[in-house]
């Protein structure tokens, strides 16, 4: 499961202005719409294509747990992509994103002083340009540990140098034990 990518997405996510497909047929038919045939879907969600056909024709139409959060996923993350791109350019571009976790944060400084590593919750707007390399990251298959170093970065210019206000000195933020992220856009 990769916390970072899935956060951006779910980010993403949040801008759509349908909500999907609720039935497994009709999820099914707009996966066979998009990739253009049954056998295709049938592949990917690796069933049959007979088992794809009958959902098609709403002739099944409770799936399986596994099968079922499958087709949500796979629908999902085709959903409504140009409002999904719109959505990543104004945050690469205008807005940017916030980034709200729990984690330990911090880097190395004298025990004792407030910077030190140590769990915080924090809730931080980072600037378009941390969106924009967080987003293109992501299309280039980038991993969880790829992500978090460009969070970590945002969030060292961001909150701890507070835009080059203060810590000018300030070599490498650590970002780990995550408990909780989430993304908005």
């Amino acid at each position: 499961m990769s916390m970072f990518g899935d956060g951006l997405d779910q980010a993403v996510q949040k801008a759509f202005t349908r909500p999907i497909p609720k039935s497994a047929g009709a999820r099914m038919r707009y996966l066979v719409k998009q990739l253009k045939g049954t056998k295709a879907v049938a592949q990917m969600l690796r069933i049959s294509q007979r088992t794809v056909e009958r959902y098609v024709k709403d002739q099944i139409k409770k799936p399986r747990e596994d099968l079922a959060a499958r087709l949500e996923s796979e629908v999902r993350s085709r959903w409504q992509p140009q409002i999904r791109a719109k959505a990543r350019q104004k945050a690469a571009t205008t807005d940017g994103i916030v980034i709200d976790t729990r984690a330990r944060l911090g880097y190395t400084a004298p025990i004792g002083t407030s910077d030190e590593a140590r769990i915080r919750d924090l809730t931080v707007a980072l600037p378009p340009r941390f969106a924009a390399r967080l987003f293109a990251a992501q299309e280039q298959g980038a991993g969880d540990d790829q992500l978090r170093e460009i969070a970590a970065e945002g969030l060292k210019e961001t909150y701890f140098q507070d835009g080059g206000r203060r810590a000018g000195s300030l070599e490498e933020v650590r970002f780990t034990d995550v408990e909780r992220l989430e993304f908005d856009l």
